[in-house]
């Protein structure tokens, strides 16, 4: 059984100001509202506000300037890269680059995706499988998982390479708008059928992204659960030291 967990509150405050520097409301360069100011805006313990501040300057959204207060940075480097998998999910063409569609059916939805679409287990859905090589060697197998309703009426359900990405596709022919992604990194070991796109040895494990895009009002309309084997990546993150 899976259980949902709510973040704490200074998780919840560090997303809700995160967001404010993304869509503009606090500009790079800016100082952020001051700590009392941010107590009184969101009802929170000063304890909490410090501990949101602290987490958004450790991972470079925010950094204190001497006697100038607490400065917006911006959009650090290091999420583009946590992005990239996801925005490579929507958006890559299967007729460029190196890899190959393998697989193009209706399927039962997976345990791991269903809750994601929002569906019940078992629901049948669109599955396309696109196994991205380099130099003759598989780096990452992308199992991608659509609602039955939203594939009516367009390409997707064809074993043809797709031009131009999934999301291209989806915004052109059923005129939905992809918002915004959710991603979701977990390790596990492969099924059978999945170790063996990867060339993988037993008991080898993979790290799964999950990349689950969102319209606005917060419905799925694509889900990407994206394998790459563990053995074959390298993950870098930034940090700073207080």
């Amino acid at each position: 059984m899976a259980y949902e967990v709510e973040p704490p509150k200074y998780v919840r405050l560090a997303q809700t100001l995160q967001q404010r520097i993304e869509d503009g409301t606090y500009a790079p360069g800016t100082r952020v509202p001051s700590e009392n100011q941010l107590v009184q805006a969101f009802g929170m313990s000063r304890p909490t506000v410090v501990r949101a501040l602290e987490l958004l300057k450790r991972d470079g959204w925010l950094e204190s300037r001497q006697g100038y207060g607490t400065i917006v940075r911006g959009r650090p480097e290091v999420v583009e890269q946590k992005d990239r998998r996801g925005r490579e999910a929507l958006e890559r063409d299967e007729t460029q680059g190196a890899g190959r569609l393998i697989e193009v059916g209706r399927v039962p939805v997976p345990a791991r995706v269903a809750s994601a679409l929002g569906l019940p287990k078992k629901t049948e859905v669109l599955m396309r499988r696109f196994l991205v090589e380099e130099g003759g060697e598989a780096v990452e197998l992308v199992s991608s998982y659509f609602p039955a309703g939203l594939v009516e009426g367009t390409e997707l359900g064809t074993d043809e390479p797709l031009s131009g990405g999934v999301r291209e596709h989806l915004e052109t022919r059923k005129k939905v708008r992809f918002d915004h992604v959710v991603e979701r990194v977990s390790a596990r070991l492969p099924e059978v059928g999945e170790a063996e796109l990867l060339d993988l040895p037993a008991g080898m494990p993979v790290l799964s992204v999950l990349v689950v895009a969102c319209d606005a009002s917060g419905r799925s309309l694509q889900v990407a659960d994206v394998l790459l084997p563990a053995d074959r990546q390298e993950l870098e993150d930034i940090y700073r030291l207080s």
